[in-house]
């Protein structure tokens, strides 16, 4: 009979203190992997071998055309929208703002006008001041409805929208004191005028900085070029040639028509983003070197124009009434009229303004308006020291007829110099409309268009790699 094999001795279990045997101890167990490291496992043991690294490589590159596609859409997207908002939104608001700031202000110089003719009030220059009012209140409902609730564009126009009617009620009792012959219409209409120049037209000039604030922002979200789109496309580039030339060393074939057409769409999207957001960054800065800034100029021009004309005529009403120490340039102390030494200023700061605009023209349509409101300026200087030696001579009349008389008076002047800047800043809106627009379209079609390329490019590129898979099959 077979004999059974021999069982080796095995240890005797310890006792416990009551007498009962110690179960023996448990075998180790292995701590249970997490699905993260399997797949790493697998991942680790596919690239082992040569299929596996096709899949890698295959999907590596599909993942970075898309996301090369997906940043170029993004960036672009960002740009052509500001791009947008700068020729259709932020731009016309900001001369919307300086149209408010004229429309007061020239509301402001027909009233004085208007009172300086006493109950001779013509129809003209009451329909003038009418107008005025009309339009600073509409233009006021245009900022409300693009200005955030709450924002500092919105508390200015809450403001002025405040501030107009009690404004129209000090001119209106100015208007009926002075048709009656009492002395206090002149009163209130340096009341008037003093909340349109310490009130109103201050704040209409903060609605006009904000604006102008919010254009060159979105000219800087515009204009910058998209680096992280670039470095990435180049980036894809890089990559692409580097799997061509890894399956020409291992298989001798110079083609692998999947990752060519890779390769050319992501070409074309990169030659296409750098190339349309040069054209479009060329088309802001153009619209912003030879039209908005010369608008800002402009603007600026025609309000220190009205400012101008309103002191001129306020120098009349007060007769003398409003002084102002100043010192010249030996440093003597002299005294002079307040309204006439703030008009000095106001003309300063206009020929200033003409002569910054006349560097800015680039053609003979933009200069020639500037170039006739600066002699009209000239002539308007000349006219006006006629006045004040006819007033200080103690001729009113004869000074008050070179203010506002039919002929040969300073308010030909004035309108000479409004009408031609009127035209000068329709001639630079013009330019600013065609070169931003030109800046607009030469992003269109281009975030569509690189996504769906990105998208072809992927499956190019997986197509490719699988075309190398199926010889292992």
């Amino acid at each position: 009979m077979p004999t059974m094999p021999a069982v080796p001795p095995q240890p005797a279990p310890q006792a416990q203190g009551n007498g009962t045997p110690t179960p023996a101890a448990p075998a180790p167990q292995e701590p249970r992997r997490t699905a993260f490291a399997e797949g790493l496992d697998r991942l680790r043991h596919a690239a082992t071998t040569e299929p596996g690294r096709l899949r890698i490589i295959g999907a590596f590159l599909a993942a970075l055309v898309i996301a090369f596609g997906a940043v170029t859409a993004w960036q672009t997207s960002d740009r052509a929208a500001a791009a947008d908002d700068v020729l259709n939104k932020s731009q016309p608001l900001s001369s919307a703002a300086a149209d408010i700031y004229r429309s007061l202000a020239d509301a402001n110089t027909a009233a004085s006008s208007g009172f300086l003719a006493g109950g001779q009030e013509t129809a003209t220059s009451r329909d003038r001041y009418e107008k005025d009012i009309d339009k600073a209140a509409a233009g006021l409902v245009k900022a409300a409805a693009n200005s955030d609730p709450d924002s500092p564009a919105a508390a200015t126009v809450t403001k002025l929208n405040r501030l107009l009617p009690e404004y129209k009620g000090l001119v209106e009792r100015a208007r009926t004191y002075n048709r009656q012959g009492f002395p206090v219409g002149g009163a209130y209409l340096r009341y008037a005028n003093e909340k349109m120049q310490n009130d109103m037209l201050p704040a209409a000039e903060d609605l006009y900085t904000s604006e102008n604030e919010r254009l060159r922002a979105d000219y800087d979200d515009a204009t910058p070029y998209p680096w992280a789109a670039i470095a990435l496309g180049v980036l894809v580039l890089a990559a692409l040639a580097w799997a061509q030339h890894r399956n020409y060393r291992r298989t001798n074939r110079v083609m692998n028509h999947g990752l060519v057409a890779a390769t050319a769409t992501t070409t074309v999207v990169l030659l296409w983003l750098v190339v349309g957001h040069t054209v479009a960054r060329a088309g802001l800065n153009d619209s912003y070197d030879h039209g908005v800034r010369s608008l800002n100029v402009l603007h600026d021009a025609r309000i220190a124009s009205l400012k101008a004309r309103g002191n001129e005529n306020l120098t009349l009403v007060a007769r003398g009434a409003e002084t102002v120490t100043v010192k010249d340039a030996n440093g003597v102390e002299q005294t002079l009229d307040a309204y006439d030494s703030d008009f000095q200023k106001d003309m300063k700061t206009l020929g200033a303004g003409l002569a910054e605009a006349a560097k800015l023209a680039d053609d003979n349509s933009g200069e020639k308006p500037v170039t006739e409101a600066q002699g009209n300026m000239k002539e308007w200087q000349n006219r006006h020291k006629a006045a004040r030696d006819e007033d200080d001579n103690g001729n009113y009349e004869a000074a008050l007829n070179r203010v506002i008389g039919p002929e040969n008076a300073t308010g030909e002047c004035f309108d000479s110099v409004d009408d031609n800047l009127a035209k000068a800043i329709a001639h630079e809106e013009t330019e600013f409309e065609q070169a931003a627009g030109d800046g607009l379209d030469a992003m269109t079609g281009l975030t569509v268009g690189a996504a769906v390329l990105a998208v072809l490019g992927a499956a190019g590129a997986v197509l490719g790699i699988g075309r190398r898979l199926s010889e292992y099959r």
